[in-house]
């Protein structure tokens, strides 16, 4: 595996990892299940994710990232460790080379915990670029270009609203509200409206199989079972899409209020750009019914979703990976460690 590169889009709820030349490898949650006793990873990933809400005391099925970044390091460690075994093998004699996507609004601390993760891992070189830049590349933009570029890219944990512009952010906000704050919103409505508790993978289920950003003529339905929140016991409902688009409301419009922020930031040049290619959307939440919808009324510039949103950085890593190799492009990170 000599000179073997990945790219992982580190995300909150899942992550997507590229290797060069091979392209997406593989989509795994970003969940890691530890038995507390033997202080010992018992599983990663998909096999973790389906013991949430289900373990025995002594398991705890954990993500180890909040709103985009690390908050359990050892636990991230384990995580890249896993993935790295993954896409290389756990043979090989070389440490490979990784780009990382990480939230715009990173703090250096937050780097640094990244950093450390990914190195005690395994990882040689670690290249930090910004989730809204590889974003962009991975939706397509022609972000090498001297006009403006808006990427929406909304994942579990952060909203990352940019304008770029010959291969920099100009402008941007990274909102630590998104999918996980849609689900949490379900969740409050379901037991305040309906009287019924729900965790969040089914939430999450909820949300994209009915779930819709704006009210709709014919919305689809589905049975929903919890625990009652009265009497305690088993219940089961229905609710329907436009159950989901009153209870989405206000993390959607904290999202809008964002997008509504940078624009009014945003050179009036790059502005006027910004109205003739619209908003590019990316990342799995955007996949929410109608939010493009939603998103062009309310700021009054077309928004639009980007070919395989869920994969957008993911694949911007890969592209950013080959141009630096070819010596084409070089991206750095708009903030240093100190």
């Amino acid at each position: 595996m000599l000179g073997k590169k990945i790219g992982i889009d580190l995300g909150t709820a899942n992550s997507v990892v590229f290797i060069q030349g091979e392209g997406i490898a593989f989509v795994e949650p970003t969940v890691v299940a530890i038995d507390i006793n033997k202080a010992k990873v018992i599983a990663v990933g998909s096999e973790a994710k389906k013991m949430i809400g289900k373990t025995p005391e002594n398991i705890i099925a954990r993500r180890p990232l909040r709103n985009g970044v690390i908050a359990d390091s050892r636990i991230t460690e384990a995580l890249l460790r896993y993935f790295f075994n993954k896409a290389l093998g756990k043979s090989r004699f070389f440490k490979p080379d990784v780009v990382i996507s990480v939230p715009a609004g990173i703090t250096t601390v937050e780097q640094r915990a990244v950093l450390k993760a990914a190195t005690s891992a395994g990882a040689k070189e670690i290249t930090m670029l910004p989730e809204p830049l590889l974003a962009a590349l991975g939706a397509g933009l022609p972000i090498e270009t001297s006009s403006g570029n808006m990427i929406v890219n909304l994942g579990g944990g952060t909203a990352e609203i940019a304008v770029i512009s010959l291969d920099g952010i100009v402008e941007y906000d990274s909102l630590r509200i998104a999918g996980d704050a849609i689900n949490e919103a379900i969740i409050n409505y379901m037991k305040k409206k309906k009287g019924v508790l729900i965790g969040e993978q089914s939430a999450e289920n909820i949300k994209f199989k009915i779930g819709s950003a704006i009210d709709i003529k014919n919305p689809k339905s589905m049975e929903v079972r919890g625990r009652d929140f009265g009497a305690g016991m088993p219940k089961a409902i229905t609710v329907d899409s436009n159950d989901i688009a009153a209870a989405v409301k206000r993390p959607l419009l904290n999202i809008i209020n964002s997008i509504k922020g940078v624009l009014e930031k945003t050179p009036p040049e790059l502005s006027a750009d910004i109205m003739d290619r619209g908003i590019a959307m990316s990342g799995g939440t955007s996949k929410l019914r109608n939010l493009d919808k939603l998103i062009t009324k309310a700021i009054g510039v077309p928004a639009y979703v980007a070919d395989e949103p869920m994969y957008c950085v993911a694949k911007g890593t890969g592209i950013a990976l080959e141009l630096m190799a070819e010596g084409q492009r070089s991206f750095t990170f708009n903030k240093s460690i100190t």
